[in-house]
């Protein structure tokens, strides 16, 4: 079982803000898999699928996006599933919009949401899915700017980003079934 989880803060004022690219990500990949985010649990919406033949759950955390450690741990811990096997969703203003990076493991990068959830787990070894939004043109505040929502003109790149977000999330998911399968085939 993997763990995919959007960050992104509740509510209709956050729905289509920079900050909430990861629940964004998390809504088309659950349309690509018919997957209903219909459990509220564990302080997360989730629902449970199969994507590129293994079984998952994703969510998105129901934490504002400085708390999201408390519901990777208490979804990991409810699920059993070791860091390890989890892939967070999340926007990154250190790359410019449409950029995605995909990263197995590290520190925060000054992300609130990835902080929370090193410093809740005790550990970075868990894969993200990093979706750039850019920063501020003018120079002006970054809070503002990721708690922004996207203009008019950037709406049609926004939903190529997150088709092409789904596809990195399939691959991490290939990559870490393989790794998982090869460890567990290693005798001790």
């Amino acid at each position: 079982m993997y763990l995919i989880l959007g960050l992104g803060n509740p509510g209709p004022r956050y729905e289509l803000t920079r900050h909430n690219m990861g629940f964004l990500v998390i809504d088309t990949l659950a349309e690509k898999y018919r997957i209903k985010l219909n459990q509220h649990q564990h302080q997360a919406l989730s629902g449970r699928g199969e994507i590129e033949g293994c079984p998952v759950v994703i969510s998105k955390a129901m934490t504002y996006m400085n708390k999201s450690g408390v519901a990777a741990k208490a979804l990991l811990r409810a699920l059993d599933i070791p860091p390890e096997r989890m892939i967070v969703v999340h926007d990154e203003i250190d790359l410019p919009l449409g950029k995605i990076k995909r990263k197995f493991k590290g520190g925060n990068a000054g992300h609130g949401g990835i902080g929370s959830i090193i410093e809740k787990l005790g550990t970075g070894e868990f894969a993200r899915s990093r979706i750039g939004v850019g920063r501020p043109e003018d120079g002006g505040e970054v809070v503002d700017y990721v708690l922004s929502s996207f203009t008019d003109e950037e709406i049609p790149q926004v939903n190529e980003i997150l088709e092409e977000a789904v596809r990195g999330i399939e691959e991490t998911l290939k990559e870490l079934n393989k790794k998982s399968q090869q460890t567990e085939e290693q005798p001790e």
